[in-house]
């Protein structure tokens, strides 16, 4: 039975739904073709007072722009800080579990690759799950996966292991906590939505601030093992955020017939259906795929198809500081204490300065020119990790984070604005879950790629390329 959000509906208006629902199932009506035909046209039709009416999960109402939606918010940025900032907290284990299973650097480095693209590579299930649950339900099942998982890291006996309960298991409950969360957030705000985002990436800022510290802490008091197991009783907090998001409900018509007196349709006969049932069963997978990956987007929309190439070849090395930063200081004789800290100034930095970006970038110039802003971040990112050439002192890595964190902090304010911007509300789900599964292969093999990099400096390296390329001119 629908429930309506706000001012509940009288007893006879919910009659009439399930009434109506009912008659339709027992006709072979499809409810759900139906209601989605009605969010369609409350879609097209609804423009009001400059305001767009998004679609919600469970139909088309008006963004409410504040009200619940603030707590929602607050909720969002609790998921995205045990979300996406937990990969970066991995790699205060990283020597540990190097000599428990006695791996290799490449071997232990599979566990947050594994753990990053699952996060991504759930996508689409993670779109299927929403249809039929909701994004409430959705989010409360990624809090008791993702905390299984870490649980039961802490009774692995191998890295294989590993590979499936932290990697696997803790990364699918990771997407399916963090996807339905962005997206019922965009449902509620549409006027502030820059600004929401823009707060909502806090959330990434907020964890990187405060769960290397923490499993630092739990490191020296409980060790790998024990840590995992305390990390995976915070992170069924994601079931509480998911208990918060309270769906948005569309309004009901008054002048909505109570039933369809129309003649059911008649039976097919049983030879028509069998010579049917391929064609059937080919359709619904075009039709599955469709919905949930987006291809259509990706084939017809030229700027969504440049925004998620463009995304997914700079994941190739976006987190790879995220994970190695302090494998890579305490490479280098630093204390591990000092190198963690490093992460947690770089949270620090993303959450004083995001929210003042998403006030600035809310601004009625900015309005269409946020994709510029956004790749023009993009290029100061990428180019802040030639700073690591100048060695691995405690001061430079100082200044590399300040510099990465204001950029990341740019590229997170407005990464999921430039995607609502480029696809319509109604398809963001599907439209995230493409980018998701594509950035998910990059994320994948990015941080083994960069495992040369942990025992050498990168300017040792550079000068090794620039050697390799004099080499090849002369001869």
């Amino acid at each position: 039975m629908t429930q309506r959000n706000g001012i509940s509906g009288t007893s006879d208006r919910i009659l009439h739904s399930e009434a109506s629902k009912i008659f339709q199932q027992a006709n072979g009506i499809d409810h759900e073709k139906i209601q989605e035909a009605d969010d369609c046209e409350l879609e097209e039709r609804g423009q009001e007072g400059g305001r767009r009416v998004s679609v919600a999960v469970t139909g088309a109402v008006e963004a409410p722009d504040g009200g619940w939606g603030w707590m929602v918010l607050v909720a969002t940025i609790l998921v995205l800080a045990l979300t996406l900032a937990f990969p970066s907290c991995v790699g205060i284990f990283y020597t540990d579990l190097q000599n428990e299973f006695h791996a290799t650097n490449s071997e232990t480095s599979w566990v947050p690759s594994i753990m990053t693209s699952a996060l991504h590579a759930g996508g689409p299930f993670c779109s299927m799950l929403v249809e039929k649950l909701g994004c409430r339900a959705t989010i409360m099942l990624g809090g008791v996966l993702s905390g299984l998982g870490m649980a039961a890291s802490s009774f692995t006996q191998s890295i294989t292991e590993l590979y499936i309960t932290t990697g696997v298991i803790t990364g699918l409950g990771f997407c399916f906590s963090f996807q339905p969360a962005v997206t019922i957030l965009g449902h509620y705000f549409v006027r502030r939505r820059v600004f929401a985002n823009a707060m909502s990436s806090t959330g990434t800022a907020l964890g990187l601030c405060a769960l290397p510290v923490l499993g630092n802490y739990l490191h020296t008091e409980y060790g790998w093992r024990g840590s995992f197991l305390i990390l995976g009783a915070v992170l069924l907090n994601c079931c509480v955020c998911g208990a918060v998001m309270r769906p948005l409900q569309p309004k009901r018509h008054r002048g909505q017939p109570l039933m369809n007196h129309g003649p059911p349709p008649p039976d097919e006969n049983s030879d028509s259906k069998k010579k049917g049932r391929a064609r059937t069963i080919w359709s619904s997978m075009l039709a599955f795929l469709s919905k949930h990956m987006a291809f259509n987007q990706f084939c017809n929309n030229l700027r969504y198809r440049v925004y998620s190439i463009g995304i997914t070849w700079t994941m190739l090395g976006f987190v790879v500081p995220l994970v190695y930063l302090v494998p890579y200081a305490t490479a280098n004789d630093m204390e591990p204490s000092q190198a963690a800290y490093l992460l947690s100034i770089l949270g620090i930095v993303n959450i004083v300065v995001r929210p003042p970006f998403g006030i600035v970038f809310n601004m009625p110039w900015f309005k269409g020119r946020h994709v510029y802003v956004f790749s023009a971040a993009l290029l100061v990112n990428g180019l802040s990790n030639s700073i690591c050439c100048i060695g691995p002192s405690f001061h430079v890595l100082l200044a590399y984070v300040v510099i990465y964190g204001l950029s990341m902090s740019v590229v997170g304010s407005l990464m999921f604005t430039v995607l609502m911007d480029v696809v319509e509300m109604s398809c963001f789900p599907s439209a995230l879950g493409l980018l998701a599964v594509m950035e998910s292969v990059t994320l994948l093999i990015g941080p083994p790629l960069a495992v040369p990099l942990l025992p050498h400096p990168p300017c040792s390296l550079w000068c090794r390329f620039a050697g390799w390329i004099k080499r090849r001119g002369r001869r």
